[in-house]
């Protein structure tokens, strides 16, 4: 009997251990819960804006051109300088010296200068035989005359050398216009025979011919494209010329983010070098344009132009095609209920997330509004305080045991 009662203590103690052993097994096989990042779903602000890059723009800017086929002479304008309209000479124009020739084109202008020279000499031997033919024609008609006068001859032939004395002095006249046509031919010969070779032509060019070219507007030089002497055609551009002090935003958006919104939106313009300058949308393009995007895809793009609103003292350095990066807010609400984007993934066709209900994640299908590149608009589905899952992994499924991560676990 008394063997019997010392034996039950070790019983009771062997039972517990053994209960203790297969309470840690048991619980060593049950499944642990996941360790994950948790939100909670509270009202806030949100501001959606549509970003993305731009380039300043002076509104008007002047492209110079050449008005005359020529040599533009290298200008002493440097990017930068201030123009006064009317006034500053931003280039000069000289005609092109005279193109060089080959050897044929040589002998035939040659000919040609010989042949000017013999038909010279020709008018001057008819000049000479008309006026031989005029003297005696004149003499014939004083004769005439004082015959007539003593009424010797009849009037007919004192007529006949009046009429003969008229017609060679016409053509005396003929004969002496006829030579001055003959030495204008010669003389435009031998100016043929000229060539680029010879110094004197070059000079005589660009001292006589030269052309002026003055600003047609105050400002200042935005790109020199002809700095250095070169020759020009017609309309070849030679400078730029604007306002600095006139600047616009361009920003080509996707059409799809242009449908959201419209001229007077406010913007904001950042990463230009400076504080965030405050602008305003002043003008959306009514046709877009396809742009190829860095991945080789087609995209509809549109111009939307903003003005800077803030005084041009703050982005003075700003100037013409630097790049800068825009928002432009597309909405606004002072109190919405909020979810980060982390939590949200596509289930179904339709927008869901992961709540912690009890201790368990919950697949919950929600409605989103307005959303932005960090959070979004929870319609339906969500209540002010519930808990939500960041960036649930593969592990996290409908039911399973969560608990929020900490610096220790």
């Amino acid at each position: 009997m008394e063997k019997a009662q010392s034996l039950a203590p070790k019983r009771i103690l062997s039972g517990l251990v053994v209960a203790g052993m297969a309470g840690a097994l048991l619980w060593a096989l049950l499944p642990k819960p996941i360790d994950v990042d948790i939100a909670t779903v509270s009202r806030a602000p949100l501001r959606v804006t549509i970003d993305d890059e731009g380039k300043t723009r002076i509104r008007d800017v002047y492209v110079i051109t050449a008005p005359i086929a020529g040599t533009v002479r290298r200008t002493p304008l440097k990017a930068g300088d201030t123009v006064v309209k009317g006034e500053t000479i931003v280039a000069t124009i000289v005609p092109p010296p005279p193109a060089f020739r080959d050897f044929r084109t040589s002998l035939e202008l040659e000919s040609q200068v010989k042949s000017c020279e013999a038909n010279v000499q020709l008018a001057d031997a008819e000049l000479r035989q008309v006026t031989a033919e005029f003297q005696l024609a004149k003499s014939d008609y004083e004769r005439a005359q004082s015959l007539a006068s003593k009424g010797i001859t009849t009037q007919a032939a004192l007529q006949k050398a009046e009429t003969q004395y008229k017609t060679r002095e016409a053509s005396i006249a003929r004969a002496k216009a006829a030579l001055e046509v003959r030495k204008r031919e010669l003389e435009n010969a031998r100016i043929r025979q000229l060539g680029p070779e010879q110094p004197l032509v070059r000079q005589a060019t660009e001292s006589a011919c030269s052309f002026d070219v003055k600003s047609p507007e105050s400002g200042r030089v935005l790109k020199i494209v002809a700095q250095s002497e070169q020759t020009l055609s017609i309309g070849a551009p030679v400078l730029e010329i604007g306002d600095p002090a006139n600047l616009e935003i361009v920003v080509d958006l996707l059409s799809a983010e242009t449908v959201k919104i419209r001229p007077g939106a406010t913007a904001t313009i950042e990463a230009w070098g400076g504080q965030p300058l405050n602008a305003h949308v002043s003008t959306i393009e009514p046709s877009g344009f396809t742009k190829i995007s860095a991945l080789g895809i087609e995209e509809q793009r549109v111009k939307t132009i903003l003005t800077i609103d803030d005084p041009a003292d703050v982005w003075q350095r700003l100037g013409h095609d630097y790049r800068v990066f825009v928002k432009i807010n597309a909405y606004a609400s002072a109190n919405v209920r909020l979810v980060p984007l982390g939590a949200l993934f596509r289930r179904d066709n339709q927008w869901a997330l992961f709540a912690v209900k009890g201790g368990r994640a919950a697949v919950l299908s929600v409605t989103l509004g307005q959303r932005n590149a960090t959070y979004a608009e929870v319609l339906d589905g969500l209540a002010d305080g519930d808990q939500v899952i960041l960036h649930p992994s593969d592990r996290v499924i409908d039911g399973v045991r969560v608990r929020p991560r900490t610096l220790d676990n």
